[in-house]
């Protein structure tokens, strides 16, 4: 790491124009490329995914993706109405020759669907079919679809669209969020520094970072299946994370100001060991986050890519790029009153003092109640969590004034909250008797109990494929729901064939999530084992502790059963979801466990680096546990708070997005980090670290002797000019662990 910092602050003008050289030439080739992003739920194998194989080989025609356009009139009038009916027959004729669509089928006409009118006649709706899935549509043809379909609007008609490919109308286009973060950011670093040319160095380093990596994503869904909010999730997190990296760095760099070294050895001293303990805690990240991989699930395995490549790239920024900013800057990382004082009276020694002191000294004084307090408040947060629903959000979870939500809720209201999640069973049919059983199978269906309406049998061309459409009586997300399609699969389908060759399968987008959440669930026992297993031997190769990683883990299950207790609280049980923005209430989407549990993991393990670092490095020093506890908190309390509030407040500035996926992110890691720095690293482990003694520090003598010797960061060199050497007081940044190597 030395080596890195002097190349760079040697070669400062190089290093910078790499990075804004490689910022430039991705950004440049990810706007050639444009975006390839695809959320595709589904799973090979599954009972959803064979119906949905069923249907593509046997309809060569239903390959595309359908929006709704749905119309209602007040009570004095009805869709059939002259007026209404020229209207949007009009309009319907309109949509129909513009690029891209293939079809629409409307309620009008000798050949119109009157099962597309409602029974009390105010609400009509027609199916618009893409010829390509939502993915693949150029946004201004869905912007031309909504253009048409609303011009038709007047006081007496509401015209309102739903589908999935009108999502690409509704996706915020301005970054607000990331910008009222990045502000936040900037505010808390300069109450932190008293310099403002220090506190733009962590914000540039990120932006910079972040910037060649949400560019870099881009590209990446060209060559895999990337998730379209990956991206902004890679920027949530790369922007929390990347600043806080930087602000360790620059805080150790203005140690060294202050300790006597010149500009070049403060900087190359903050790498040399900060930066080594950023390395780690950013490749704590990325284990997390690669943990995914294990799922062996297309969806999530770009997300862990994507995801793993913005920390890759903030870490490496950390160590690089902002050394080479340090240089230029020079003294003006101090304030122009600490710049004042160290020309006046020379270096000083460092002591910790104020509110972070009295509170270790608190915190040692009372372990018991405050260990209990703070268990009992994580206890509390997690409450919700118990009835956690996964499920997949749809437009009825949208705010209520979008176009979408309308729409939903009009259909809703006219035709059944069913409507809005139609399932499909498909069949591959061989011989007249599974011809003979399908074509029965609609009468069975209807007197299925959950089933408001069963569409008649479709057979492709050749007569081997068939399929029809049932609605439920309850909405997509609701649990009827899904006791319906467990129904019809386990006892209704089987019935139907069992006297033939007949296969039946369930699908459509409600059934398919419901696959989707089922293998999750069946596999996070797998994964959550497989991240604890790797972060608990992180920790002991470098602590050399049985005590302290397995803290750690409970630590860590404890930041993730409450943040989903809140999570669960604000968009499953909806409190406060209307009046932040993001919708009505709905469930907890499936893959939201699995990346969480691998972001949570590797930033708390950050916080935990940072701490019980500091703390070892005492217990190596004395041999005294309660100083080392003691110590450890007083002098990395305030750098690790003034981190976490960056963290929380760009977190929480992604509610701003206005996606509900994203907002759930920004929520569940602010609550995480929260509870994580102000609850966990500073009542809890302190306290289970008094109260555990010596055992803190115990390894097996035999196990000792097997381990290798890992090395966080190397002990602080000693300045003699300072008329203090080896002081190891200071107050701002974590402190060198000695003998982590």
């Amino acid at each position: 790491m030395a080596a890195i910092a002097r190349w760079c602050l040697r070669h400062r003008l190089a290093a910078v124009l790499i990075w804004l050289f490689a910022l430039g030439g991705a950004a440049t080739a990810a706007g050639f490329a444009g975006s390839a992003y695809s959320n595709d739920y589904e799973v090979p194998g599954t009972e959803s995914g064979r119906a949905g194989e069923l249907l593509q080989a046997g309809f060569k025609n239903i390959g595309g993706d359908t929006a709704s356009v749905v119309w209602h009139t007040p009570a004095s009038a009805s869709v059939r109405d002259a007026g209404v009916e020229r209207t949007m027959t009009g309009t319907l004729r309109a949509i129909g020759a513009l690029p891209g669509v293939g079809d629409v089928a409307g309620p009008y006409g000798a050949t119109g669907g009157q099962e597309q009118i409602s029974q009390d006649g105010r609400t009509a709706y027609a199916t618009v079919t893409f010829d390509h899935r939502a993915d693949e549509i150029p946004p201004e043809r869905v912007r031309a679809l909504v253009e048409t379909a609303r011009a038709a609007g007047s006081d007496g008609l509401q015209v309102e669209l739903g589908g999935t490919p009108l999502a690409l109308t509704e996706a915020p286009s301005v970054h607000l969020g990331e910008a009222v973060g990045v502000v936040v950011a900037a505010v808390v670093l300069f109450l932190a520094f008293g310099s403002f040319a220090a506190s733009l160095l962590p914000i540039a380093t990120a932006l910079v970072s972040v910037g060649t990596a949400y560019a870099a994503i881009v590209l990446l869904g060209h060559v895999m299946t990337v998730a379209d909010f990956a991206p902004m999730l890679g920027m949530l997190i790369g922007l929390g994370v990347g600043i806080d990296y930087a602000l360790f760095i620059v805080t150790r760099h203005r140690r060294g100001l202050r300790r006597g070294l010149s500009v070049p050895e403060a900087a190359a001293d903050a790498v040399a060991t900060t930066g080594r303990a950023v390395v780690f805690a950013g490749a704590t990240v990325c284990v997390a986050l690669l943990g995914m991989l294990v799922l062996r699930l297309g969806f999530l395995n770009g997300v862990a890519i994507a995801a793993s490549l913005t920390v890759v790239l903030t870490v490496a920024a950390s160590v690089t790029l902002l050394p080479a900013l340090l240089s230029f800057i020079g003294m003006r990382a101090l304030g122009r009153r600490e710049r004042g004082r160290l020309a006046e009276s020379g270096p000083q020694p460092e002591r910790a003092t104020g509110f972070a002191v009295r509170w270790s000294a608190f915190v040692e004084r009372h372990p018991r109640l405050l260990g209990a307090v703070a268990a009992g408040v994580m206890a509390v947060l997690a409450i919700p969590t118990l009835s956690l629903h996964l499920g997949t959000s749809d437009q009825g979870n949208n705010p209520a004034t979008a176009t979408t939500r309308q729409a939903y809720d009009l259909l809703a209201d006219g035709f059944g909250p069913g409507v809005n999640g139609p399932l499909t069973v498909a069949a591959h049919l061989d011989g007249a008797d599974d011809q003979l059983a399908m074509g029965g199978l609609p009468a069975v269906l209807r007197g299925t109990d959950g089933v408001a309406s069963v569409s008649p049998v479709t057979y492709n061309g050749s007569g081997d494929t068939a399929f029809v459409t049932v609605v439920p009586e309850s909405a997509p997300q609701s649990q009827r729901t899904s006791e319906l399609v467990d129904r019809l699969r386990d006892d209704v389908l089987p019935r139907v064939g069992e006297a033939t060759s007949l296969e039946t399968h369930v699908g459509g987008v409600t059934a398919s999530y419901d696959d989707f959440a089922q293998i999750i669930v069946g596999k996070l026992p797998l994964f959550v084992g497989v991240v604890i297993a790797l972060g608990c031997l992180l920790l002991l190769l470098a602590f050399r502790s049985l005590a302290v990683p397995l803290k750690a883990a409970v630590m860590n299950v404890a930041a993730v059963a409450a943040s989903f207790g809140v999570v669960t609280a604000v968009f499953q049980w909806g409190w406060g979801s209307e009046l932040l923005g993001l919708g009505s209430a709905g469930p907890i989407e499936p893959f939201l466990p699995v990346i969480m549990v691998s972001v949570l993991f590797g930033l708390s393990m950050d916080y935990q680096v940072f701490l019980v670092g500091r703390m070892y490095e005492e217990w190596l020093a004395t041999g005294d546990n309660c100083r080392s506890v003691r110590v450890g908190l007083a002098e990395t309390g305030r750098v690790i708070n003034s981190a976490a509030v960056i963290m929380i407040s760009v977190f929480l500035a992604f509610v701003l997005s206005g996606d509900r996926v994203i907002a759930m992110f920004g929520i569940a890691l602010a609550a995480a980090v929260a509870l994580d720095a102000f609850v966990l690293r500073t009542l809890l482990v302190p306290a289970l670290m008094h109260l555990l003694g010596g055992a803190n520090w115990w390894l097996p003598a035999r196990l000792d002797r097997l381990l290798p010797r890992l090395s966080i960061e190397p002990p602080e060199r000693p300045v003699p000019s300072a008329g203090i050497p080896g002081e190891r007081t200071g107050v701002e940044a974590p402190a060198a662990p000695q003998s982590l190597r």
